[in-house]
């Protein structure tokens, strides 16, 4: 791992850039892929979003901070409402579930709703967020590897559309619930479909040997679709699902789920007579949060997998689309992510001596691995940008870090800024609206970030800053 335990002089490519981080021509300019689409700078090079600069925004809302470009989250989730409606219109339809665990709040759930979307949601916290803004029932999906009894009478209370089955315990768990209440459970089978995806083995949930799902190479997935077949009285079988893993860049991975998923689909219609009306093909799809990132846009993806979806059907069907499922995806990261940026103050610029005759640059900031865990957890890759003025200086290799007491609390492990920068500077990092907030904590007892949402020239607070006053009030003083 590039980010060791026993400290940063054991990261991988100590002492030099990475390859696909060549010096730049202008350390000042933006790649419009890695930003939200109202991002710019002003006359004074001042980053901007949503018409406002963020020396306005860190003087109203302080930093650390996350900022969300509400335009962008919603032109992305239209984006792949429409892509994909428009390219399963011939074959039976597409469905778009946000998937909340990327990041979740009441104001999230209005758009997603008012943007046409479903949500897919995987514990009873985002349930009940989904509940107080009134989010339709029928348009919400129930994941979760280890949904507890409260979770499942909450779902099928509240009428959710469906409940993603991950284990057999997890079938007679739904069923006692449907039976006390007096209900028919709408469930898909989540089909473990041995395919890796060529992402971080942490994030990538498709191959065997994890704890997501049913093994469709071991026969349990299809025992456990005849199981639930056995009790009409408190199941409706909808389908299938499958979910390959996180940050994928082509629809390789999603071609051989298909035909695995497919060709179950066909079995349970042969040996069953039931024609599953759904298939859920998950999420994953990558965003660009360096240069060397390439992700596809929605409509090449919605395009393709509905290519795949028509001819694998054909292949097992004779080229009868009459039982056709209707597909659904959910799409977390590739709408949230790249719609958010996080704002940090410089406090300190550190160059150390490294031997070979490098030298790097510690640019700390107010922030770290507390509000983005995911260098830390997965070697994930940033890039950012000085964002409070113009820099004629030449660019200068840095890794900007965080504050808390860790040597692989680092932020951006490999990045060109002006030589210039300087304690009181603001650095924007992109790219930080999924698993950012959502995998926030409060190590060192660090009050987590708000969001802010900007739109139209105006911010407001989606969800306000943590206080020491609100860390402090879980704590049983007399204990």
């Amino acid at each position: 791992m590039r980010i060791h335990e026993a400290g940063v002089l054991h990261a991988e490519g100590y002492g030099g850039p990475p390859l696909y981080l060549p010096t730049p021509t202008d350390v000042m300019e933006l790649l419009p892929q890695l930003w939200p689409a109202t991002v710019g700078r002003d006359d004074a090079g001042r980053l901007t979003v949503g018409g406002l600069d963020v020396v306005t925004l860190a003087q109203e809302h302080g930093t650390a901070a996350y900022v969300l470009d509400e335009e962008d989250f919603r032109s992305r989730a239209r984006d792949f409402r429409d892509s994909f409606a428009g390219a399963f219109e011939p074959l039976a339809g597409a469905d778009v579930y946000y998937a909340g665990k990327a990041f979740l709040c009441t104001a999230v759930a209005r758009w997603v709703e008012e943007e046409g979307l479903s949500l897919d949601v995987c514990t009873g916290g985002e349930l009940a967020v989904a509940q107080r803004v009134k989010f339709p029932g029928e348009r919400i999906g129930f994941h979760g590897n280890n949904k507890s009894v409260a979770e499942v009478r909450a779902a099928l209370t509240y009428g959710v559309g469906r409940i993603v089955v991950d284990s057999f315990q997890e079938i007679e768990r739904i069923a006692a619930v449907a039976a006390e209440l007096g209900v028919v459970a709408p469930v898909m089978v989540r089909v473990t479909v041995g395919v890796e995806a060529h992402t971080h083995e942490f994030i990538a949930t498709g191959h065997e040997d994890q704890k997501f799902g049913f093994s469709l190479a071991g026969g349990q997935a299809f025992e456990a679709a005849t199981r639930i077949l056995a009790r009409p009285d408190v199941f409706d079988l909808l389908g299938l699902h499958s979910h390959i893993g996180s940050q994928i860049f082509d629809t390789g991975g999603f071609e051989m789920a298909a035909h695995r998923l497919v060709a179950l689909h066909a079995r349970i219609a042969d040996e069953h007579g039931h024609h599953c009306p759904e298939i859920d093909l998950g999420g994953g799809y990558g965003i660009a949060y360096t240069s060397q990132h390439t992700p596809l846009p929605a409509s090449t993806l919605a395009g393709e997998m509905a290519g795949i979806l028509e001819r694998e059907f054909k292949a097992v069907g004779d080229g009868d689309l009459s039982t056709l499922p209707r597909v659904s995806i959910e799409p977390g990261r590739a709408i949230v992510g790249p719609s958010t940026f996080t704002l940090y103050e410089v406090g300190t610029v550190k160059p150390v001596e490294v031997g070979g005759g490098h030298t790097r640059t510690y640019v700390s900031v107010d922030g770290g691995m507390s509000d983005n865990a995911r260098p830390a957890l997965y070697e994930a890759d940033y890039s950012c940008t000085l964002a409070n003025r113009r820099s004629e200086a030449g660019p200068m290799l840095s890794r900007v870090v965080g504050r808390h007491c860790e040597s692989g609390d680092i932020v951006v492990l490999d990045e060109y800024l002006p030589a210039d920068v300087q304690p009181g500077d603001l650095i924007a990092v992109p790219g930080t609206g999924a698993y950012c907030r959502a995998l926030s904590s409060q190590y060192n007892h660090t009050p987590r970030p708000p969001v802010v949402a900007v739109r139209g020239g105006r911010s407001r607070v989606l969800v306000r800053r943590e206080t020491i006053e609100d860390l402090l009030a879980l704590d049983v003083a007399d204990a």
